[in-house]
């Protein structure tokens, strides 16, 4: 029971820290005081996703043409605020795309990045919408892994940003996303009008491919801030790349399996190879069988290679970017230190022969002198010994 409350104190004291270093700009904003809020409607959503189809089991579909052409009207253009939002101030205040710090000041244009990006969490709560509409109209088949994971963990992850980052590089990716969820949501509400608007609607899968552009791109500037170095919290680096990681596998498994497949399908139709099982109504009576020889036939593992293989080149792209950017800063710092090695060497040369020359020189100049008064000395001494010695000395000599 004490490690237990141990840990809770810890964990405590971990949050009362966290709270610390939060933007204190937002504190005071709706639903970031606190993560309970944001925490508490995700449970819900949750919740509406477990129990909401069992409660329009028995009942008929509801008909939401109206409801759904506001609906994505009305995210389309708060989508587009935000987007030109963060693109005009970004614009003014010079913002980097690939390194910005955060500026916590009270500036109007950084509290202008900050309110963007506020809207850009509601935003994220509106789209749990999305999913109320599949359960009334009993799309079912629509509330798959990725749609779910998508809508509750961008929720949760954005309060995080807003809560620590409402600013710097965090613009990038909110930009980048409300502008593709400007061309998606057009088309949710043009394809709301029915059949005779749908047909003209053939872009519908290019749209994928931009949210795979834009997860990718966001991932390798996130992976270079991380390598480079970027005055920008490294804990939101390390997570946006690795939200972005999934988001490619994901994106990717669906566009191979809605479009890949389909067209696959569809070709093979045509050939004859879905009557397999025979009849002229093989597309409609053998529909599963002919799944099953397209999975016999190795189409699904075909493309599944193929979807590993493209994460194994970009992954193999960043690690060769990566030892390529960490090889150049070794041999730069180290060629930079080599230099200043090589300049202290040459002054210490310097230093070590001018006082090895002044030692020289204060020796000669010792010995010069010492041997000069020597010579002195032994030219007085033969003097003595050689010159004719007076009477007067001979007698001094003798009584001493």
């Amino acid at each position: 029971m004490e490690v237990v409350q141990e840990k809770l104190h810890r964990m405590k004291d971990l949050y009362d820290w966290s709270l610390s270093i939060a933007d204190d700009r937002v504190k005071d904003w709706p639903l970031m005081s606190s993560p309970l809020p944001t925490l508490g409607l995700m449970a819900v959503y949750l919740t509406m996703v477990k129990v909401g189809p069992r409660v329009m089991q028995h009942r008929p579909p509801f008909q939401l043409r109206i409801p759904l052409i506001v609906y994505n009207l009305a995210i389309m253009l708060l989508n587009l605020y935000i987007g030109v939002e963060l693109a005009i101030v970004s614009v003014r205040l010079r913002y980097s795309w690939f390194c910005q710090p955060v500026d916590y000041s009270t500036n109007p244009d950084e509290m202008r990045i900050a309110a963007a990006l506020w809207w850009y969490y509601i935003s994220k709560l509106v789209e749990f919408t999305d999913t109320l509409f599949f359960i009334l109209r009993k799309k079912t088949n629509q509330l798959t892994f990725l749609h779910i994971y998508h809508h509750s963990t961008m929720f949760c992850l954005w309060w995080i940003g807003i809560k620590w980052v409402a600013g710097g590089s965090s613009f990038l990716a909110a930009m980048m996303n409300s502008f593709v969820h400007v061309v998606m949501y057009a088309y949710y509400g043009l394809s709301a009008f029915g059949p005779a608007v749908q047909k003209y609607l053939w872009w519908k899968k290019h749209i994928t491919c931009i949210q795979l552009i834009q997860f990718t791109s966001a991932g390798v500037l996130g992976a270079r801030a991380i390598v480079v170095g970027c005055d920008f919290p490294l804990w939101m680096q390390y997570a946006l790349v690795v939200y972005m990681s999934s988001f490619i596998i994901l994106f990717g498994q669906f566009y191979v399996q809605h479009y890949r497949l389909k067209q696959k399908k569809m070709k093979g139709s045509k050939n004859g190879t879905a009557g397999h099982q025979g009849g002229a109504n093989g597309i409609t009576h053998n529909g599963v069988a002919s799944a099953k020889q397209h999975m016999a036939n190795g189409v699904v593992r075909q493309d599944g290679q193929v979807l590993l293989i493209m994460c194994v080149v970009c992954a193999a792209q960043l690690t060769i970017s990566t030892i390529h950017i960490e090889s150049r800063k070794i041999w730069e710092g180290g060629r930079r230190r080599g230099a200043r090695g090589m300049l202290a060497a040459l002054s210490l040369s310097k230093r070590t022969e001018t006082r090895e020359s002044d030692t020289f020189y204060k020796i000669g100049e010792s010995a010069t002198n010492h041997a000069g008064h020597h010579t002195e000395e032994t030219r007085r001494r033969d003097e003595l010994l050689t010159r004719p010695q007076r009477s007067e000395d001979v007698c001094v000599n003798l009584n001493n």
